[in-house]
């Protein structure tokens, strides 16, 4: 268990350097990075809805088959 969390906890502080440092030597100014970052964020949480209604409409289809295909109930 121990192992885990050493492994768990060098892969964050390994993650959060790596990321400063990308900050650091970017080659875009600040505003432009951050615009970047804010532009592919909402992108990704565009892409995460899609893909949420995507999936629910595939298991409201699968409900009313199911539910056409269950047993009257006495």
């Amino acid at each position: 268990m121990r192992h885990g969390l050493v492994w768990i906890y060098g892969f964050l502080m390994g993650g959060l350097i790596g990321a400063g440092l990308a900050l650091l030597w970017t080659p875009c100014s600040g505003l432009e990075l951050r615009e970047r970052i804010r532009s592919r964020w909402l992108q990704v949480v565009e892409e995460g809805r899609q893909a949420a209604v995507q999936r629910r409409t595939e298991l409201e289809r699968e409900l009313a088959v199911l539910i056409r295909r269950a047993p009257p109930e006495s």
